[in-house]
């Protein structure tokens, strides 16, 4: 802890209790935590336990902070304390603090000969800084007692007596949590993100890895940010993670979203081409938030497991309920083959959900496999997935004799699955290198480049020209085709499976975003799965043209231009929905807009054309046109959410958040910094990312308030956007001991004011009481 201390000081709040100056303190002049408040425990009666903190000289705890719980479900009373001294505390209110000494007594009624207790306190030093809330595990051997003391019951199934969450209590964890909190600022001050999301992984059998995830109190998980892989595992690979229920969340920048406040147990399949035990380095990415606080960059753990022997072929966790070794043997396991190293923030790091993926993905499962079908139900109707049609009716007819309703569905499967597989190929590749892709995927000028792509196809669903393979390919293609010998099953079979690059070309943007999903799930099962289904909803139609045999299905016609017209909209719809991710809001709005607008316009156009279905078109043109205009409303007014485009449009002045000046090295803030100095103004400096919900929520609520803008008069104000998370980024958050987005810092004179350092979020009110005290 101690080296901690030393290395990571400079990211801890100067809050709670100071009562002294503001001005910075060399934190080698303080003490590590545990020589500042030194804890002993004993037990002078087997109903009852000691705790003692010696407190040095220049130190104090906070009465409301000190707090115990048992890790391995011992009724406790409540722990009794003398009474400090009363003062109040500017930012906590009324408070009672110790100093030198206090002992605390704490009642129990213990089954065992001893107990492990988890104590939680928080302290600060007259210097005026505090520690962070720390958390301690002390095992007290009791006396003997009666014999005729009861044992404990024991455990339900499923809690933390049994399987991986006796593991906790042998390693000395605890499953913490708490209800997600408004957006306020930080009530604790930000952990080390060791500390903040706990990690463990061990092996439950030849096929089943059990992890643990264990987000300390006031701490969250999100689900959707969770990347697996192995290294070095030759014919073993990761299957779908086994996420027990979290709670869902509708974030307003992430969207929905599945969190867990509490600790969390996973079974992670294992998938075997060979059955030998073996060493595994399992790589675990994930993602977390403090509650109304900071947002941690995304954190990589590697943990060394050995693994048993087990099944070839699949595993048995997917075959048998989802069980846990014993407490002890999960201990020994853990033990003697796991070495858990924190391998710190990715080098890059995952930037927010792609909104598309989020769309596909949802909090079910099952009902992400119905989007790809149904998406696959969409394409099937559009000049991309005809021209599968006759290929299909040259198999079918080449039979030679009038066939059957069961003949022609048989081999009009069989082609169906036979272009499935293209596409399950492609999602098992992607979900094997989902990192890659995902990383790929983060970046500004891919994500116009897809755009870019819907754009194109969209226009080739207007007319304006056709997306195709070369003549020469489509040629070669058709020669194939006429060579396969009509009605045979591997022939339809071979030519199903050419068929498939036909429509890649058509195909490539829902590809391209199942293919993000699966990178940003690792997960190669669901994204074949999900796959296959897109190429089965696209073969949907073909299947009952086999079944009525070609009869009275019709393959051109008004519907279907007007079927290709909807696809463009829909695909101009998608590009929008990309680029919003790095295009103000306006501009968002504004594209919104523009494209229901347009869509309006085509469907009372269509009505004149198409006779019985005119109310339809017109009532559906009249609801995009006002849609339109309230996107465009919202764009010149306050609007930033498509889905309320007017929310705070009338009746309030346009606001926009203070210009900052970019800063992105330490060099740039140094030279800031002089120049501030020279002039004799204050400085704000602030740290944002995108992928940051609460430096959003500041952007949007506090710093566009007029009344903050009118404090901020005199200061200057810098930025650092720290989204990309490079060397450079990592080198100027670790210079102020930042551990992530939000932080505001500010500056006098060329020096810190640490007592005013903000981490997280917070209101308006308070901010510009911050920022007097700052400009003074």
């Amino acid at each position: 802890m101690g080296q901690w201390w030393r290395r990571g000081f400079a990211a801890l709040l100067a809050c709670a209790g100071a009562i002294g100056t503001a001005q910075a303190v060399d934190e080698k002049d303080l003490l590590p935590v545990d020589q500042a408040f030194a804890l002993t425990a004993s037990a002078p009666a087997r109903d009852r336990v000691r705790l003692q903190w010696k407190i040095a000289d220049g130190y104090y705890l906070y009465r409301q902070r000190m707090s115990v719980q048992a890790t391995d479900g011992t009724p406790l009373g409540t722990l009794q304390l003398p009474a400090g001294d009363r003062h109040t505390d500017p930012f906590f209110g009324e408070v009672e603090t110790y100093r030198h000494l206090v002992q605390g007594t704490l009642p129990l009624q213990a089954a065992g000969d001893r107990v492990t207790l988890q104590v939680k306190y928080q302290g600060c030093a007259d210097a005026g800084v505090c520690y962070p809330p720390q958390k301690r595990l002390v095992t007290v051997v009791l006396p003997a007692g009666d014999a005729g003391t009861p044992p404990s019951p024991p455990s339900p199934p499923g809690s933390n007596g049994d399987g991986l969450s006796g593991l906790a209590r042998a390693l000395g964890g605890a499953p913490v949590g708490g209800p997600l909190q408004g957006t306020q600022a930080a009530e604790a001050l930000p952990l080390p993100p060791e500390q903040a999301f706990g990690f463990e992984a061990i092996a439950a059998d030849g096929n089943t890895l059990l992890l643990r995830f264990t987000p300390a109190k006031g701490y969250y998980l999100y689900r959707d940010k969770t990347a697996l892989r192995l290294q070095d595992a030759d014919g073993i690979a990761p299957g779908m993670p086994r996420w027990p229920p979290g709670t869902p969340h509708r974030d307003e920048h992430f969207g929905n979203v599945v969190v867990y406040f509490d600790q969390v147990d996973v079974p992670l399949p294992l998938v075997r081409t060979r059955a030998d035990a073996a060493d595994l380095t399992l790589v675990a990415t994930f993602q977390g938030c403090q509650t109304g606080g900071i947002c941690y960059p995304p954190m990589t753990r590697t943990v060394r497991v050995s693994v048993p022997a087990g099944v070839v072929g699949g595993s048995t966790a997917n075959r048998a309920p989802a069980g846990a070794p014993s407490a002890s043997s999960a201990a020994r396991t853990l033990a003697a083959s796991s070495a858990i190293v924190d391998d710190g923030a990715a080098s890059l790091p995952l930037a927010e959900d792609s909104r598309l993926a989020q769309a596909l993905a949802g909090s079910n499962r099952a009902w992400t496999l119905l989007g790809f079908f149904g998406a696959g139900l969409l394409l099937a109707f559009t000049p991309c997935v005809l021209p599968m049609v006759p290929i299909l009716a040259g198999l079918v007819a080449g039979h030679g004799t009038r066939l059957g309703t069961g003949r022609a569905l048989l081999l009009s499967l069989v082609y169906v699955l036979a272009s499935a597989l293209v596409f399950t190929a492609a999602g098992v590749v992607a979900g094997v290198l989902g990192a890659n892709l995902q990383a790929a995927f983060q970046a500004p000028w891919v994500l116009v480049a897809f755009a870019a792509l819907f754009v194109a196809l969209a226009l080739s669903q207007f007319g304006l020209y056709e997306l195709q393979l070369p003549h020469a390919l489509r040629a070669r293609l058709g020669a194939a085709s006429d060579r396969q010998r009509g009605g045979s099953l591997a022939g339809v079979a071979a030519m199903g499976a050419l068929s498939a690059l036909i429509v890649g070309p058509c195909v490539a943007p829902p590809l391209a975003a199942a293919v993000l999903y699966i990178g940003q799930t690792h997960d190669p099962v669901l994204g074949g799965a999900a796959l296959f289904l897109l190429a089965m909803g696209m073969g949907v139609p073909l299947l009952a043209f086999g079944a009525a045999a070609g009869r009275g299905m019709p393959t051109s016609g008004p519907w279907m231009t007007a079927v290709q017209r909807v696809f463009g909209f829909v695909f101009l719809g998608l590009a929008v929905w990309m680029l919003a991710r790095i295009l103000p809001s306006a501009a968002t709005l504004a594209l919104w807009g523009v494209l229901l607008l347009g869509a309006a316009a085509w469907a009372l156009s269509a009505t004149a054309e198409a006779s019985r279905v005119r109310f339809g078109a017109r009532f559906a043109g009249l609801v995009l046109a006002v849609a339109g205009a309230a996107e465009l409303l919202g764009a010149l007014g306050s609007g930033s959410d498509p889905l309320r485009p007017l929310a705070g449009a009338f009746g309030q002045v346009q606001v926009h958040a203070p210009a900052f000046q970019r800063i992105k090295s330490n060099a740039d803030l140094d030279r800031e910094l002089a120049a501030a100095q020279a002039a004799g103004n204050p400085v704000l400096f602030d740290f944002y990312a995108d992928w940051c919900v609460s430096c959003k929520e500041m952007e949007r609520d506090t710093f566009a308030d007029p009344q903050v803008q009118g404090a901020l008069a005199g200061f200057v104000l810098l930025q650092a956007d720290v989204t990309a998370n490079d060397d450079t980024d990592q080198a100027l958050m670790r210079r102020f001991g930042i551990i992530g987005p939000p932080a505001t810092l500010f500056f006098r004179a060329g020096q810190e004011v640490r007592g005013l350092r903000l981490v997280g979020y917070e209101k308006s009110a308070p901010f510009i009481a911050r920022l007097r005290q700052a400009g003074r």
